[in-house]
């Protein structure tokens, strides 16, 4: 399995840093953005300044603002936009995909309306046939730190094991690793649920409670996605490994986590509104919590952290009255 024609959708910071990675190794990648600002610095400075800064990007990275043009007649074709526009970007690539493409997801989240994976999304635009061509990369891995070539290891999922293989060899560098599994519904699940508990260890942070707090927290946290993920056909071990653990230690850790950094502005008494009006970065774990909270309802499973950190997002409640809730429900819920 070659992968000649290579095309990356989301000229955001993770999707230039996947684009740089792989025209590292000498491949020329075809890289969609949709601001006229970020095609113009990469066309002409190589940089992109605005979601990846002081990054120099390779010469084998050409910028285009033509999606279908992107995403044509490509052996492999990477999405690495936000999860809330994935159907609305992804909808016209549909319409003119090979069926030859395959398809590399790095995107995290699970949308509100419909409260599908992306994997969901794309199989009920294109049907089941797509997923033996589709894979999902989870794991422990900012954008900035690979676009720096500091050694990163990453789960890639796919039911077509043999893709996920092909990929595995396709991305891997000196500092670079991956390891595959065939357990996508964990993969996405841990992807994105863990963005909703980095939002709660900010807040955590933000109110001083500690590093008894946050050990707890990021425990706890680990209980609740892999409650619900059982709940809807992922493996157990999935939740253990890189995908699981290794992305929500980072990601509720990290000062370069946007969610623990939304999280850490809530606790601090910033709005959503404020936040989002002074960033054009996505925090995922945003609408990804409304998700999840209606997911564990329909599931009948016990989030109480997730529980909480919807409430503190869009009904208004205080944190502090969010984490006391938490600490005195009663133990026979556990």
């Amino acid at each position: 399995m070659e992968f000649k024609k290579i095309g990356v959708i989301g000229g955001g910071s993770w999707g230039t840093a996947l684009a740089n990675l792989i025209a590292s190794k000498s491949h020329r990648v075809e890289l969609w953005v949709r601001e006229k600002e970020v095609y113009e610095q990469i066309k002409e400075e190589k940089e992109n300044k605005i979601f990846l800064p002081d990054i120099k990007l390779s010469l084998n990275l050409i910028a285009s603002l033509n999606i279908a043009e992107v995403a044509q007649d490509k052996d492999l074709l990477v999405i690495a936009v936000p999860s809330h526009v994935f159907r609305e970007v992804m909808k016209p690539i549909f319409e003119v995909l090979s069926p030859k493409t395959k398809l590399l997801v790095a995107t995290k989240g699970i949308e509100n309306q419909s409260l599908m994976l992306m994997s969901q999304i794309t199989s009920s635009f294109l049907g089941e046939e797509v997923l033996s061509r589709y894979a999902c990369l989870g794991g422990p891995s900012f954008a900035k730190e690979v676009a720096k070539e500091l050694p990163t290891v990453v789960t890639i999922a796919s039911r077509n094991l043999e893709l996920a293989k092909a990929l595995q060899v396709f991305l891997h560098t000196e500092w670079f690793r991956v390891y595959v599994t065939e357990d996508i519904m964990g993969v996405q699940l841990a992807g994105a649920l863990k963005n909703v508990i980095a939002i709660a260890a900010g807040m955590c942070d933000s109110l001083g409670f500690g590093h008894n707090t946050r050990a707890a927290l990021i425990t706890r946290g680990l209980v609740e996605i892999t409650r619900l993920g059982l709940k809807m056909g992922a493996e157990a071990k999935t939740f253990a490994g890189l995908a699981g653990l290794g992305d929500l230690i980072l990601t509720c850790t990290s000062d370069l986590s946007r969610n623990r950094t939304f999280g850490y502005k809530i606790g601090s008494g910033m709005s959503v509104e404020e936040i989002s009006s002074a960033t054009k970065m996505v925090a995922e774990g945003f609408r990804t919590s409304k998700s999840a909270y209606n997911l564990s309802n329909i599931y009948g499973c016990d989030m109480p952290i997730t529980e909480q950190v919807y409430k503190i997002l869009y009904e208004g409640k205080p944190p502090k009255e969010a984490a006391k809730e938490v600490m005195t429900r009663s133990l026979k819920e556990e």
